[in-house]
C-alpha cells in the first residue's frame, strides 16, 4: 500500500508481517489513527457468532470489528514494550491510538494488545515484538555460554584426569626401575652378576672348583702306556742285555 502524504504513517513489512511505520516525528501524547470498524452487539446472536482477530471490545455489550481493509489500524502489531497505546472510550463507542512516547520516521508503531488477547493469539507461537526478540536472544546467548561452560570443565576434568594417569604411570615405572637396581646391586653383593658369571670371569663347574683349578690338578697326574704290554718286554730286553 503506497504511503499516504498527508499522514504520518505508512504500512510496511514487519518481522510479523505487515506493520505500521511512521514517516514523520510523532510527539508524545498525539493522536496517530484511530481504530474503527462495524459495532458488534453481543446481546445479537448473529453479531456474537463472528470471530476473527481484529475484535476490539469496548465493553461487555459493543466490540469493534476492525477487519475492514479501510481500517489502518489493524496493521499495528502488539509489543510488550510499545510505544502507543489504546484509548479506548466506551461512551462514544471509539477507539484512538495515541503516542505514549516521541516516534522517530521510520520506527514501526505499537501498542500492547492486552493480556485476553495475548493468551489467545500470541502466547502459543510465541510474541515477536522487539522486547520479547530481545529477550529471547539473550536467553540463547546465556544458554550458548553455558553450553561453553560445561564443554571448558568437562574438558579441564579430562585434561586433569590424563595428567593424573600420566603420574601414576611414571610412578609406576619408577619403582621399577628402582625395584630392577636394587636386584642388581644385592647380585654384585652376593658375587655374581645376574647372567652366572663371577666377578672375575670364570665359570663356575658346579662342584665349588673352577675349570683352571680343575686342569691343573689333571696334568700333575702321571702319563699311562697307551698299551698295557709295552713296560713288561722293555725290562726282559734289558736283563738280557746285562748277562
Amino acid at each position: 500500500m503506497p504511503a499516504l502524504s498527508n499522514k504520518p504513517y505508512r504500512v510496511g513489512r514487519s518481522r510479523t508481517g505487515l506493520g505500521l511505520f511512521a514517516t514523520k516525528p510523532i510527539k508524545k501524547g498525539a493522536k496517530i489513527v484511530r481504530y474503527f470498524g462495524p459495532l458488534l452487539d453481543s446481546r445479537k446472536k448473529k453479531d456474537d457468532a463472528i470471530e476473527n482477530k481484529y475484535l476490539f471490545e469496548l465493553n461487555g455489550r459493543w466490540t469493534i470489528d476492525g477487519s475492514v481493509r479501510k481500517n489502518i489500524a489493524r496493521y499495528i502489531n502488539h509489543a510488550c514494550k510499545p510505544n502507543a497505546e489504546s484509548d479506548v472510550m466506551p461512551r462514544k463507542r471509539k477507539v484512538v491510538i495515541r503516542a505514549i512516547k516521541n516516534i522517530s520516521p521510520g520506527e514501526e508503531i505499537n501498542y500492547d494488545y492486552g493480556t485476553d488477547y495475548f493468551k489467545a493469539y500470541l502466547k502459543p507461537i510465541g510474541c515477536k515484538c522487539a522486547a520479547c526478540e530481545k529477550k529471547r536472544k539473550k536467553k540463547r546467548a546465556e544458554a550458548r555460554a553455558e553450553r561453553l561452560r560445561l564443554k571448558a570443565k568437562a574438558e579441564k576434568k579430562a585434561l586433569k584426569k590424563a595428567e593424573k594417569q600420566a603420574a601414576k604411570a611414571r610412578e609406576k615405572l619408577k619403582e621399577k626401575l628402582k625395584e630392577k637396581l636394587k636386584l642388581q646391586l644385592k647380585q654384585k653383593l652376593n658375587g655374581a652378576k645376574p647372567n652366572g658369571k663371577l666377578l672375575n670371569g670364570k665359570h663356575s663347574n658346579g662342584f665349588g672348583r673352577s675349570s683352571g683349578a680343575a686342569r691343573k690338578s689333571a696334568a700333575a697326574k702321571p702319563r699311562t702306556s697307551a698299551k698295557p704290554g709295552t713296560t713288561a718286554t722293555a725290562a726282559a730286553q734289558d736283563q738280557q742285555a746285562i748277562a
